[in-house]
């Protein structure tokens, strides 16, 4: 047991998903996710199809029937966390015979054969798209057979299943609005682990949407690998289609239709959205969030590298001059827009000068946060099959530290800009610093904490901002928003 207790408090940075008990259900499911939001929304879509097969969700690893680890292939060390992970799995099913294990999402794509066949590590591996034949899977892995299933789909897979809000603090959830990706940058696994790119009915996403809004939630953060280029014309792959203005004639409902659409249904909601695509983002979706109040300002806008050649490398569809051109026209419509980036640093043939001048377009923007890597290879990859990952190891840390010191100079300028100004903040939870504050955020996605007072979770509230930190702003209600 003394092992069993080890293995349960070892996290990690994966996130298990809170209980939640139906009725006679019998079966305990411990689920455990790694990687995007999109990872934490399909946890919860797998909890709710599995709700209907008699399990309940658990938090307690010992007494699962059934663990499943969703998985991140996005780099290489999301891939040896999994890894390290299944471990301490197996070392709690040694005591446990009865619990089986299991592998969803990306990783399971790409490291089939490997988990089933070669290190025996799991009892089923499911891809992105097959959960709903999760319970077939079940039976095959409980008659004792290995169960297998990474087909990918063409059309959206999920959009009639209401998710099991497991990830939530109950004010903010995640809704699926497209799966899959067409843009082939050659450093991302995910056109080959999630397949080609699909759009979710409109009607379908207004219906979850509705159903968040009359159970009291107050957020709703719309997600897809590439959410700018939601495109509704009746289902399915894109392909049909010669070109985007032919696309763009025939759709009914493209992604500045869909964010308007869900903005003026629901003006008592905040809207948020999550992942853009320079080279697909649009100034219509610019203009519709400076049209309503309800819609965060606030985008994050991977650029990935500041120089031309890398982008070319990467098969990234713009050039730093029509990202700066994106970015101007982005302050000019909203001044108060919250901007954030992805950037890789040491990719393949990157140059002290590419380097340099990634550091120069970070100059230029100014972005409010930022998510910042070396450059892993992965396999499949257009740049893991062609290209030479040259970068020495201590040349990409250098680099990347250069670029995570100027992104906290840069985060800290932001957030000073908020001090003494009235900000309108949801409050998500308590501090974790501070049990006697809040924190939530702004609508520029900036964490607010304050004293608790008389509110409480799910309240807009006004607070005054009296000091900050490059990642937090403190200040001091003043009375409830109109928002309310």
């Amino acid at each position: 047991m003394e092992q069993v207790e080890k293995v349960i408090d070892e996290r990690l940075q994966g996130k298990a998903l809170v209980t939640q008990n139906k009725k006679g259900n019998t079966k305990k499911l411990f689920i455990e996710s790694y990687g995007c939001q999109m990872n934490m929304n399909d946890s919860e879509i797998v909890a709710s199809i599995l709700e209907k097969e008699g399990f309940n969700t658990t938090q307690k690893l010992e007494e699962a029937d059934l663990v499943l680890v969703n998985t991140c292939s996005i780099r290489e060390k999301a891939e040896t966390t999994v890894r390290n992970r299944l471990q301490k799995y197996n070392a709690v099913k040694r005591i446990n015979p009865k619990m089986k294990v299991g592998v969803l999402g990306c990783m399971a794509e790409r490291l089939k054969s490997k988990f089933l066949e070669e290190e025996k590590i799991v009892d089923l591996v499911v891809g992105p798209d097959a959960y709903r034949d999760l319970p077939n899977l079940i039976e095959e892995v409980e008659a004792g057979r290995d169960a297998v299933n990474v087909i990918l789909s063409k059309d959206e897979t999920y959009a009639d299943v209401s998710p099991v809000r497991l990830n939530s603090n109950g004010v903010s959830a995640f809704v699926s609005i497209t799966r899959g990706c067409d843009n082939m940058c050659t450093f991302c696994v995910v056109p080959f682990t999630r397949g080609r790119e699909r759009s979710r009915d409109p009607q379908s996403i207004i219906k979850e949407i509705r159903s968040m809004q009359e159970r009291n939630f107050k957020e709703i953060i719309l997600l897809g690998q590439n959410v700018d280029s939601y495109l509704w014309y009746g289902g399915g792959l894109k392909k049909h289609f010669k070109n985007a203005s032919e696309m763009a004639k025939a759709t009914a409902v493209n992604f500045a239709s869909l964010l308007d659409m869900c903005a003026t249904e629901f003006p008592k909601m905040r809207i948020r959205f999550a992942t853009s695509n320079p080279q697909d983002m649009t100034l219509d979706v610019i203009h519709v969030m400076a049209k309503h109040h309800n819609i965060c300002k606030y985008i994050h806008l991977p650029i990935q590298s500041g120089s031309n050649a890398v982008l070319k490398a990467m098969n990234r569809q713009h050039t730093r001059e029509e990202y700066m051109e994106l970015v101007d026209n982005i302050y000019k419509i909203i001044p108060d827009v919250a901007l954030s980036q992805d950037i890789i640093a040491g990719f393949c043939g990157e140059t002290e000068q590419d380097h340099q001048d990634t550091l120069d377009l970070m100059r230029y923007v100014k972005y409010s946060f930022g998510f910042m890597f070396a450059y892993s290879e992965r396999p499949g990859t257009l740049a893991g099959k062609k290209m030479s990952d040259d970068v020495p190891l201590e040349v990409k840390k250098r680099r990347l530290q250069e670029i995570i010191d100027l992104q906290r100079e840069h985060s800290l300028l932001r957030t000073k800009e908020f001090v003494g100004q009235v900000q309108e903040v949801l409050i998500e939870g308590v501090s974790k610093k501070n049990p006697d504050k809040w924190k939530g955020r702004n609508t520029q996605n900036t964490v607010v904490v304050f004293p608790k007072e008389n509110y409480k979770m799910g309240d807009f509230v006004n607070v005054k901002i009296e000091s900050c930190t490059s990642t937090t702003l403190i200040g001091t209600a003043v009375g409830y928003s109109e928002s309310n």
